[in-house]
Order: structure tokens, then sequence, then C-alpha cells
């Protein structure tokens, strides 16, 4: 080879490398398994735009690429930043998108435009206007090349007075965003905002601080949140207790989003899971009424004596709170075992519909009711521990929430319910079983949900010391798309279902436990290894009261998530 072709070789090596740098990443795209149907028509449901008083909403699910971080090395460890297109005209872009690269192409950015009003104040405060300039917040250009594939810059837009920016933009050069790329949204028309998942860390060299890149959420969640999630990241030097200075826009128009009750019944039937119950379960689901007419006991305080419970609970009382002086035990008689195990045939899962992020979800909360939750098994390393009675109670109220999108009626999560936490699981995660309808696996004794078999650990799973949770699939089954009630749906006034009598108990669907778990757990820890026990205690003293077996469960509507959002676990903190 002569030098001429040598160095035209080495020249074109390095022409597609840089090449290669800029080339932005293909992220497969997720759709559900089946379409969807045509959603029955009433209330704006699945209209594709939302109301929320001044502003009106669209959600933008097709991205293109701007940069993205480590595509040269593991691009499971990368993410991407993606600008909405498709904008239609006269609505107007909050900001850009980040996810992982190892995650299918599903996420949205709300895009926005001013409803037509006739308020005198709306000509000198429009609800939308452009920033007046942006801020540099962090670039990548004092990390190696190589490392980020390029660089990205990151600019707040910075708004007039009285208007508040909703995201951030990036870009892959040095030059700022034009400024009709963005809008601004007048203060009085958005919510507070919080750090959600981490998404990017790394390092400012320049400034000597560390910089986090985070997906957002309203601060104000729940039934009443009125706060509305846009879809777009954070960027900055921040802890958990600082003020974003980004905020989510504020529905104002009430929920006139959220589903009639004939879309609910669709919603259901489209989507309901099928929840599957271990092999080796013994402690199986059963209907509130059959539990109730098989001879379940309403005691009170100071009395010995238990009275029976018609079918509807309509001799339980209600309303109130919980003040220990009712509860709920099985039969004293000889059925006693036999109600303990449940019935499958009898088994409904209970639906609560409420609202979620402002009215733009609709949040199907999915309860299962169990006579009775059976006693944990210890692992600890290779050992299986049985813990006898630890664990177990009378009655046992779990659950999972569907969380579907009221912009397309599209089903975009689910939360598992584990005991005291839980996690949201994204659709594309899920494994589903016949058309749209996922599967949920409940735990054998303990019935925490999961969206795959196999064995979970409560505790430590660096350690490998916990509570197992074996999850598989099995001919025990309930399909919540046909064996459902929908129990409560507060937004829906005039609606024509009553809610039904045992859910206004909101005493203990069981006895306080009269054995000494803390002695039995010591008990327990005593006969382990020398090198296991501290763990092991740790773990231990981490559990909450309800799963050391000490008293039943309080029904769905005493439960913090009846008007609160869901309980997650940090999103990517390990175990201790």
């Amino acid at each position: 080879m002569s030098w001429c072709e040598e160095r035209n070789f080495w020249c074109n090596c390095l022409y597609w490398r840089k090449t290669a740098i800029l080339l932005p990443p293909e992220p497969e795209t997720f759709s559900l398994p089946s379409p969807l149907p045509d959603w029955s028509q009433g209330r704006g449901f699945a209209s594709g735009r939302i109301n929320l008083g001044k502003i009106e909403a669209l959600k933008i699910s097709r991205f293109e690429f701007i940069w993205s971080s480590n595509l040269l090395q593991d691009k499971k460890k990368g993410v991407s930043f993606y600008k909405p297109v498709g904008v239609p005209n006269g609505f107007y872009s909050l900001g850009h998108y980040c996810q992982f690269n190892n995650k299918p192409l599903w996420g949205f950015v709300l895009v926005v435009r001013e409803v037509a009003c006739f308020e005198p104040e709306a000509a000198n405060s429009p609800t939308l206007l452009k920033p007046l300039d942006y801020t540099l917040v962090w670039s990548s250009d004092d990390e190696s090349e190589e490392k980020y594939g390029g660089c990205g810059f990151f600019w707040l837009p910075q708004p007039p007075e009285g208007y508040k920016p909703l995201g951030f933009l990036v870009t892959n050069n040095p030059d700022k965003p034009d400024l009709d790329e963005v809008r601004c949204v007048r203060a009085d028309l958005t919510d507070e905002c919080e750090p959600y998942r981490l998404l990017l860390e790394s390092y400012s060299k320049f400034l000597n601080l560390p910089v986090r890149v985070s997906s957002t959420r309203p601060s104000h969640r729940g039934v009443l949140g009125k706060g509305v999630s846009v879809g777009t990241f954070f960027c900055g030097y921040w802890t958990s207790e600082e003020e974003l200075n980004i905020a989510c826009l504020k529905n104002l128009n009430q929920l006139h989003a959220m589903p009639n009750l004939e879309q609910i019944h669709a919603l259901m039937k489209h989507y309901g899971p099928t929840v599957f119950f271990h092999p080796n379960e013994v402690y199986l689901p059963s209907s509130v009424p059959w539990f109730l007419k098989n001879g379940a006991l309403l005691y009170k305080a100071g009395d010995s004596s238990g009275e029976p419970i018609d079918a509807e609970g309509t001799n339980l009382p209600g309303g109130g709170t919980n003040d220990g002086a009712f509860w709920i035990d099985l039969p004293s008689d000889g059925k006693r075992n036999t109600v303990k195990q449940g019935s499958l045939e009898s088994a409904k899962l209970y639906v609560h519909v409420k609202p979620a992020l402002g009215g733009t979800f609709t949040d199907l909360a999915v309860w299962v009711f169990y006579p009775f939750n059976g006693p944990g098994t210890l692992k600890v390393g290779p050992l299986n521990i049985s813990l006898g009675k630890i664990g177990q109670h009378v009655g046992d109220w779990e659950h999972f929430t569907l969380r579907i999108c009221n912009f397309t009626g599209e089903l975009w999560s689910i939360y598992f319910s584990q005991h005291s936490g839980g996690e949201w699981v994204d659709a594309y995660d899920l494994e589903y079983i016949e058309g749209n309808k996922a599967i949920v696996y409940s735990s054998k004794n303990g019935h925490a949900s999961f969206p795959h078999p196999g064995c979970y650990i409560q505790g430590s799973t660096k350690l490998g010391i916990g509570i197992r949770n074996d999850a598989a699939r099995s001919n025990l089954y309930v399909d919540s798309s046909t064996r459902y009630e929908i129990i409560a749906a507060e937004y829906l006034e005039g609606s024509d279902f009553i809610e039904p009598c045992w859910l206004q108990f909101m005493g203990k669907w069981g006895p306080t436990i009269v054995y000494g778990s803390r002695i039995e757990l010591d008990k327990i820890i005593n006969h382990l290894p020398v090198g296991f026990r501290y763990s092991v205690k740790n773990i231990f003293d981490g559990f909450p009261v309800e799963l050391c077996g000490e008293e039943g469960p309080t029904g769905p509507k005493d439960k913090n998530n009846w008007v609160g959002d869901e309980r997650d676990n940090p999103p990517g903190k390990e175990d201790n």
C-alpha cells in the first residue's frame, strides 16, 4: 500500500468513526399487542385532546433524535434526548423528552395551545409566551467526546415575569435554540413538580458539582391533585429538598376527560388482567359476600361473643375511622379452616376508579380479598426456614392498579402492590395472555403482586436474605375482565351504582394475633449461623407490622392510596 493509499484509508476510518458517533440510536418502538377498540362516546375520554381550563393539551409520542450519551460504549447504560415532531399548527412544545437507550421508545410530551378566552385580562396576560432567553445549565463538553459521542447542551428557558418554564431543551451544538421553539406558561396555570426517576448522572469539572437528569412528576398527586405530567425532564444540580426551577401544568377544568360508566366497563373488559396464583397456594381469594355468609363474625371490644354478619354487610358499622372498637374474625366453629382456604369459584375483583395526574390518566385500582394470609418463609442464602405462624393473619386486602391514558385510552402502566410498597411497570414490560390483557402473579401465602414469575426476596437481594415471595403460573387464576365489580367512582356524580355496605366498614378485617411475633423472630435468629444473625435482625426490624402477623388489615377505603397516589419504591435504589 502506497503512502497516499494508506493516508486515504485512515482518513476514511476517521470519517466513518465520527459519522458513527453522530448517528442516532434506533430504539425499538412499542405498541400494545392488539389494536384499541372504538371506545364508546361520552365526556372527553380518549378524544385525543384534553381541555385543562385555559389551555388545551395534546400528547405527542413521535420524536426526532437530538443527542445521546454513551453511544460508543454500552448503549444499555446510556440515555437519549428527543424533540417532539408532528406538532399541529397552533400548538407549542414545552420541552424535550429523555429516556433510557435500553427501553423501547414509549413516552410522550404534551404540546399546548391557548383556549379562546373572553376575560378582560387575557389580552394583557396570555396563557403562553415565548421565553426571553435561554440559560446554558450544563454541557458535556468537559467530558471526552469518545465517551459521549459528541456534546450535549442543556438549555433552560428564561420566562417573562409571571410565567414559568415546563421543560429543558437539548442541542448537539453550542448555539442557543430558537426562541420560538418552546413556550412558557402563565404561573397560575402551573403546579409544582418534583424529580422522579434518575436518568443520567455526570459531573461538571467546571463547577465541581454533580449534575443529574431526571424525569419529573407533579408534587401534588392523588384524587385531589391537579398537577399534570408534561413528560419533560429536569437537568441541574439538585437535592431532594430543593424546589425545581420548572413546573408542570395544572388542570382547572374539572375531570371531563375521565371515562363514563360504560367506558369503565369497556376498559375492564379490554384490559382486565388475569391473576395467577402459585400452584401450591392454599389461601385463595373469595368474594366478600361468600366470606361473610360463611360464618364470619363481627366482634366488639369488651364483648367476647361474635355477631353473624349478613352477606352484604348491612349490619357492619360504617363511616368514621378505625377506632379499634370493631373487627371481623373467621367462624368459630368447624368451618374455620375451610373458610381460611377461600373460594376461587366465588372470587370477584373489586374496582375503584379514580383520577390520576390531574385527570389526564384514570387509575383502576383492582382489589382482591383473601380470607387468610399464610405464614412466611425466610431465605438465608441457600437455606429456607419456615416462620411458623409469623406472617399469617385473618383477612388480606391486596391490589394492583391499571393506569390508563385519558388522551387515547391506552394502558400505560400497572402498579404491583407488594406489602408496604410496590412498583409501577410500564406497558412494554408486562406479560400479556390475551390481546391487551396483562398477567398479574400473586405470591404464595403473602399475596403480593408481581409482573413476572420468580422468587422475589423482601429484604436484601445482595445478601440473599429475606422473606420469600414465590410467584408462578398455574391452573389457579381469576380473570378480572369478566369477574369484577365496580365498587366506587366518586367523580361520577349521579351514577346508577351504590357503594357496597361492607366497603364502609373501617375496622380491621382480622383480629389482633395473640402470640409475640418479636419473641418468635428472636428464636429463629438465635438458631441461625452467627454470620447471618446481624443481617437477618436488621431486615426483620424493617418489616411492617402487618407482615409480622400481629393484626389483620383495614379495608380498601382506609388505605392511603384510596385518595392518594400509589406508594412506589424509590426507582433504582438497591435493597440494604
